[in-house]
């Protein structure tokens, strides 16, 4: 699942909750444990805050050194950053980790010292990039959001609102009622084209493959096509008994 959307408390958890779907998914496998639910785990019952937890430990282990070895092109630590961390997370001291490494005592310390320089200065950056964002642009700068479980980010997201809008009025015969002309093969299009498709469902509503199906078919005639694509980047979800799906 990819992750960069999530905030740094939700990306240390290893869940996140989605506030309009009542919902709490696990970072790593995208199971759902949905809010007023009682869940049945190793013979006791855990409310969904609660299941997610025990879910992320036992099923996917230790988050930090998942994060660590997450496959992410903003993962730009290299091996040996990786493994110093872990042995600080596991609480050596400077000289066990010294000794293992086979590096000096004053080269770990220093290695502690710039962590934390880093960390401060990706704090200042986030800062300043926040204030730049919110400010405000005009249709032809600003970028359309990336939807919450993208599997796949990438230039095919730098879509303005403005392109946006030219996508839909050239894709469309109709948008309300939603009409597709034909399924686009240009990646800009098809994230264009599934995002206005996704909203046609409501969040956190559960769908069967007919009932998804039946409502596809009045947008566009080959309604496997829409319906795959939509799980694939990640706009619905499909459970793993493929029973059910639902917006993310």
């Amino acid at each position: 699942m990819n992750s960069d959307h999530l905030a740094i408390h939700e990306l240390k958890k290893g869940f996140h909750y989605v506030p309009e779907a009542q919902v709490f998914i696990c970072n790593v496998c995208g199971q759902r444990f949905e809010n007023g639910e009682v869940f049945p785990i190793q013979g006791r019952f855990f409310e969904a805050n609660r299941a997610v937890e025990f879910h992320v430990g036992e099923e996917h282990g230790d988050n930090l050194k998942r994060l660590l070895h997450e496959d992410s092109k903003y993962n730009s630590l290299t091996d040996n950053q990786k493994q110093l961390l872990s042995l600080i997370h596991d609480g050596l001291s400077d000289k066990e980790i010294s000794g293992k490494l086979g590096v000096s005592t004053s080269t770990v310390r220093h290695q502690r010292f710039m962590f934390r320089e880093k960390a401060k200065q990706a704090k200042l950056y986030l800062a300043i990039y926040e204030q730049v964002a919110e400010k405000k642009t005009t249709d032809e700068e600003r970028l359309i959001q990336i939807h919450p479980n993208a599997t796949m980010v990438d230039e095919r997201y730098l879509v303005t609102e403005k392109e946006n809008l030219q996508i839909l009025k050239s894709a469309f015969i109709s948008l309300s009622p939603l009409k597709l002309k034909a399924f686009p093969s240009r990646e800009k299009k098809k994230i264009v084209v599934l995002r206005t498709i996704a909203r046609h469902f409501e969040q956190g509503k559960k769908y069967t493959e007919n009932e998804i199906n039946e409502q596809l078919r009045f947008i566009f005639d080959d309604h496997a096509v829409l319906r795959r694509y939509l799980v694939d980047y990640g706009f619905m979800y499909r459970t793993p008994d493929g029973k059910e799906y639902g917006l993310n």
